[in-house]
């Protein structure tokens, strides 16, 4: 029988346990930048996006819907400290698929909508991804709470946080723009999974991280897989029906010693398949592998030669890409690297430190979002002095 801790598996499954507004309008390299070195970004203002005390909001992802508005998903749960608990957790019975809305990208709608609440168990990380043809894509995955009379009839080996059981992933799709939801549409167990979920089933794919539409219209999903009892790999998936259906590719990165999961991917205008890979074990660096052949192989990960995570993606108007993700050490907050349009120059790319103002490291998972032609918001939860938990964002001009 095997059974992770609580830490193994909030490694494992992309959860980091609790660490127990507006900055200068100016973005700063880090500390290693030549003096008098241009990032090609202006920092215009940091915002709040949703903010609410007895909440604890996290994990956010945005897209801009053909009507020029804005959505943002994320996960919502209660903090636990107004019931009198010490602390909250990245898994709670209640944490709900939110959104709210912005036609302007900076005035947000004070009331989310609910688009989900699993009927088993509390939801994680709402993934967005809108096609060409406007549907939009949500992926999930969510944890069951086993009551201790239960836990003896589990089907094993299975991953357990504390009595939370895992439940595996999940897809929600919208053809509405995001005004009603159906599913959950259940994406393939893949091989390299060995652990089973709290109704008995084999693990259904999942991962945090962004999904990619390629030019030829499969979207691309890298998924991370429990391998081991302490490790995790990361694989391909892919969708040519937009969505409803999944096909194996092959893996992405593994290692003996090294655990992967959060992971984007993104498509390069040469068609190279790039991904960027959260890493444990390996001093949270910050890594990527690529695939010259479509998705067919990867050729083998190596270090970016920086830390943060989890990392996100986006092309810009000139094919540059705009990689962002969090930074979780001392001074904690939001950095960002401008990228060649076929992310080769990541070692020597200046790092961009849009805030540094975070309470502690229970931050991050950055999402950007393309508002005009010069013109990103950058989307992640935050919180100041070990307050709020809450979902930001930094509006950026680039040059």
């Amino acid at each position: 029988m095997i059974i992770f801790n609580t830490m193994k598996i909030f490694r494992l499954y992309s959860l980091i346990t609790i660490a127990c507004i507006i900055s200068s309008f100016t973005a700063k390299g880090g500390d290693h930048d030549p003096p008098g070195a241009d990032p090609g970004v202006r920092k215009i203002k940091d915002i709040i996006i949703y903010e609410d005390p007895i909440f604890y909001s996290s994990f956010p992802s945005v897209v801009r819907l053909p009507s020029g508005d804005y959505l943002v998903a994320f996960r919502r749960a209660p903090d636990r400290k107004i019931f009198g608990e010490n602390g909250t957790s990245h898994v709670d019975p209640n944490s709900y698929l939110m959104s709210v809305k912005s036609k302007d990208g900076e005035n947000w709608t004070t009331e989310p909508q609910l688009i989900y609440a699993h009927p088993f168990g509390g939801s994680q990380d709402p993934c967005l991804l809108e096609l060409r043809d406007g549907t939009l894509l949500c992926t999930s995955y969510g944890w069951a709470f086993v009551r201790e009379d239960g836990l003896p009839n589990l089907k094993k080996p299975y991953a357990d946080a504390g009595g939370a059981i895992f439940l595996g992933g999940y897809l929600l799709r919208s053809s509405d723009f995001g005004k009603s939801w159906q599913g959950p549409l259940y994406p393939p167990h893949i091989t390299p999974e060995i652990y089973f979920n709290a109704l008995g089933d084999p693990i259904p794919a999942f991962n945090r991280g962004a999904l990619y539409e390629a030019a030829d219209g499969r979207i691309l999903w890298v998924v991370a897989a429990g391998d081991t009892s302490d490790r995790s790999s990361t694989h391909l998936l892919i969708s040519s029906d937009k969505g409803m259906t999944w096909k194996y590719s092959c893996p992405v990165a593994a290692d003996p010693k090294v655990t992967f999961n959060e992971t984007s991917v993104y498509e390069t205008p040469k068609g190279d398949i790039v991904a960027f890979l959260r890493t444990a074990d390996y001093d949270d660096m910050a890594c990527i592998a690529r695939s010259t052949d479509g998705g067919k192989s990867f050729t083998g990960w190596k270090s970016m030669g920086f830390q943060g995570h989890p990392l996100n993606a986006i092309r810009l108007p000139d094919n540059r890409v705009l990689l962002t993700y969090g930074y979780r050490h001392k001074p904690f907050g939001i950095r960002a690297r401008i990228l060649n349009p076929e992310c080769t120059d990541f070692a020597t790319a200046q790092e961009i430190v849009l805030r540094e103002d975070g309470g502690n490291s229970d931050i991050g998972y950055s999402w950007p979002v393309l508002m005009d032609g010069n013109r990103v918001l950058v989307t992640y939860y935050f919180n100041k002095e070990n307050g709020t938990r809450h979902i930001a964002g930094t509006i950026l001009e680039i040059k």
